[in-house]
């Protein structure tokens, strides 16, 4: 008999049992099967060289052994970083991950989730802002709820009005505390760079950011928020109007993801201007590349590997619905160097345990700290 030609039923006459106590032995199912026929059986198979079909042992079991994890954009490194987490936590359970793309939409995010529950995986992790306004959350929450009602777990990232355990990073407390640290450093003009309020995360960010300002006695002028599209190349669209901004006065940029400010930069530089010393530039999120640009960028740090991890234990666990809180920690560097100001007395700004002493005639002579691991 060749190898590839052995089905259950070659391993079930094998044995000596019936084909259903074979499938229940090898497939996983939680019926009681007495242990000596589970010997039998599982011997069997390896003299005859049986293979399991994976759809088989799906069907039998209720899942199969991956989880799958539906993320906005491959390209984004905010969105590796929380695969990479996720991948751990999978190895750990013993468990292989499909990824799959919704490229920002929310119709082909639905259209996933839905395929997704065809191939039984034994969990599914959905990570990704919401976009208000485009009619997909009832059906995806309905898709999901089916989903789990036939034994799946599920888990989301970064959309708390979902009713699944959900893991949320705090943006507007971490874009207020960033706000409030830049005061901090001396800069009093500022513009904002974000994408389309429909973005929960960004628009979250852009309005936590004006209100810290305002809690520094500061405030946005007049057409300083810049709209662009939620991307690298957005950011990088954004740096002609920046670059016009900062010859204006204006003196520091928040960016709302550390990828568009990475274009931000990158524009800047085109234009003719120094990220830092020109203009000073901030972002969030404080993926990898923040530490390698030059200068580097200061940002607001989640933890997105253990948020990866996390979401994937909290699915597995059947953790009920619920909002885990995600901290976040802004991280200075150079991007954002103390600001220079005019003749004066001199005074000690303390900023995210850096201490700074400026002298009278405002320049830094002193900076000393190693907060967070970076020099401010």
């Amino acid at each position: 008999m060749r190898r590839g030609s052995v089905t259950l039923h070659d391993v079930a006459r094998e044995a000596g049992v019936s084909y259903a106590t074979a499938s229940r032995a090898l497939n996983g199912s939680e019926r009681t099967v007495r242990q000596e026929n589970v010997a039998r059986v599982r011997a069997a198979a390896v003299r005859l060289g049986y293979v399991p079909h994976a759809s088989a042992q799906a069907i039998a079991r209720g899942s199969t052994n991956t989880v799958a994890l539906v993320v906005s954009d491959v390209d984004d490194p905010y969105f590796l970083m929380i695969a990479a987490g996720v991948i751990d936590a999978a190895e750990d359970a013993g468990l292989i991950v499909t990824m799959a793309v919704a490229d920002r939409s929310p119709g082909l995010e639905l259209q996933i989730v839905r395929t997704l529950r065809g191939h039984r995986p034994r969990a599914i992790v959905v990570a990704g802002s919401r976009v208000d306004g485009s009619g997909e959350r009832a059906p995806l929450i309905e898709e999901l709820e089916t989903y789990r009602a036939s034994g799946g777990r599920v888990a989301v990232i970064s959309q708390p009005d979902l009713p699944f355990p959900t893991l949320a990073v705090d943006n507007g407390g971490g874009a207020r505390r960033l706000a409030l640290e830049l005061a901090g450093l001396g800069y009093r003009r500022f513009a904002v760079v974000h994408g389309d309020d429909a973005i929960r995360t960004s628009r979250d960010r852009r309005t936590a950011f004006a209100a810290g300002l305002r809690e520094a006695g500061l405030a946005l002028d007049p057409g300083c928020e810049i709209e662009t599209d939620f991307s690298r190349a957005g950011g990088y669209a954004a740096a002609d109007r920046l670059a016009e901004l900062a010859r204006d006065g204006v003196e520091a940029a928040f960016v709302v993801t550390d990828v568009m400010a990475v274009g931000a930069m990158t524009g800047l530089r085109a234009a003719g201007l120094r990220p830092g010393p020109d203009l000073a530039v901030a972002g969030f999120d404080d993926i990898e590349a923040a530490c390698e640009v030059t200068p580097q960028l200061t940002s607001v740090r989640a933890p997105l590997r253990e948020m990866g991890r996390q979401a994937l234990e909290a699915a597995l666990s059947g953790e009920p619905a619920g909002v885990i809180d995600v901290p976040v920690e802004v991280v200075l560097r150079d991007s954002t160097p103390p600001r220079r100001r005019g003749a004066g007395s001199a005074r000690t700004v303390i900023v995210g345990g850096a201490t700074h002493v400026t002298a009278g005639e405002g320049h830094d002579i002193a900076a000393s700290s190693q907060a967070d691991g970076y020099l401010a």
